[in-house]
């Protein structure tokens, strides 16, 4: 396998400001996407791995790989079909370094540099939460800096600070588990199928969210940190106390419930960060954005304390290329010199995580 700088010879190293293709591979969705040089979408192409993975209550990282092999170089000419472009018309390639699993990351990484050297065009490498944050973009590029960004996904859970030069400071993030993960276990306690957080969000659509009522994690005011593990175990606990008829009855009422416990956490520490920051200005990027309990919560909330909402359409909420090569097109804005050497970093983060203060009291209530 070559290095990007063993192929710079062979790299235009400035980027011609023409289309960018994305590519995203860090988990179970293989994406393509192409943005014309202004940024605007011009195809966005997702392959879902849910059949693949299904069956095991959970993403499987070698079959994850094997996935994405088989299904990368469709996805990418499909995206460039549906764009009316050929390669050559490509100015640059974007694509996921990290966070995510290693073998899926490898796939995307190792593809892009292959073409990229072919085409003798830039190729920037983008943190996949970087991605997340520019989906915001996409839909609004009007919305103001500076801002604060909530990151709610499988993986991730983090408040951001985002300025206007682009860089973010972390305010808060969890714990323990991330949003997404607690919607795909306690789906997964439930009976239901996965992805847990969109099997939950149905679900409670029927239930009555305020007849079995869940804690919510709380430190101290001022702490933007999130912690779901105390829910899930709620949600053990009483199931374990339920006879079989009763978890039948009931059923959509514990989803309900369980859902109302993460989406107002999620909602109230993203509007203690606006307030922390006197800011007036929210995205909300991630799967797990996608809730329409949580959408529904926030733009309430928008609309009663006069603050700026951006919420991506759904296409833009789960892992998806074009925030990629929106990612992307940002770095070569600010650098169109900008080709280094990289290679994945699955534990990739924005920022370091802030040290826990040990003094802290946590409480549910």
């Amino acid at each position: 396998m070559f290095h990007t700088d063993q192929a710079a010879s062979r790299v235009d190293a400035r980027w011609q400001p023409r289309p960018i293709l994305g590519v995203e591979s860090s988990c179970d969705e293989t994406a393509a996407a192409v943005i014309d040089r202004d940024g605007l979408v011009l195809s966005n192409v997702i392959s879902s791995q849910t059949a693949v993975h299904a069956k095991f209550g959970g993403v499987v990282p070698e079959l994850a790989a094997r996935a994405h092999i088989g299904m990368i170089d469709t996805v990418v000419a499909d995206a460039l079909s549906q764009a009316r472009l050929t390669k050559k018309d490509l100015g640059a390639i974007a694509v996921t370094r990290g966070p995510g699993l290693a073998g899926a990351l490898l796939v995307g990484v190792n593809y892009a540099k292959a073409m990229s050297y072919g085409l003798g065009i830039p190729l920037v490498g983008v943190n996949h939460l970087e991605g997340h944050i520019a989906s915001a973009w996409l839909a609004d590029p009007a919305f103001p800096l500076p801002c604060i960004v909530l990151v709610v996904s499988g993986g991730h859970t983090h408040l951001y600070r985002r300025e206007p030069d682009g860089s973010c400071a972390l305010l808060g993030c969890t714990r323990d588990d991330a949003a997404g993960e607690a919607f795909d276990k306690g789906a997964q306690m439930l009976g239901l199928e996965f992805p847990g957080g969109p099997a939950i969000d149905r679900l409670a659509r029927q239930g009555n969210r305020e007849a079995i009522r869940f804690p919510r994690f709380h430190r101290r005011k001022s702490s933007l940190e999130f912690s779901f593990s105390g829910l899930k175990t709620s949600l053990l606990y009483k199931l374990r106390d339920m006879d079989a008829g009763e978890r039948v009855r009931q059923t959509a009422d514990l989803a309900a419930g369980y859902q109302e416990a993460i989406v107002q956490v999620l909602a109230s520490k993203a509007l203690a960060a606006l307030a922390q920051e006197k800011l007036s200005a929210l995205a909300v990027v991630g799967g797990v954005s996608a809730n329409s309990r949580l959408r529904g919560l926030l733009h309430e909330s928008a609309e009663r304390n006069g603050f700026r909402l951006a919420v991506p359409p759904m296409a833009y909420c789960t892992d998806n290329a074009a925030m990629i090569a929106s990612a992307g097109r940002h770095v070569l804005m600010s650098d169109p010199g900008s080709i280094r050497e990289f290679d994945i970093q699955p534990s990739l983060q924005v920022e370091p995580l802030p040290r826990p203060a040990l003094r802290e009291e946590i409480t549910h209530s």
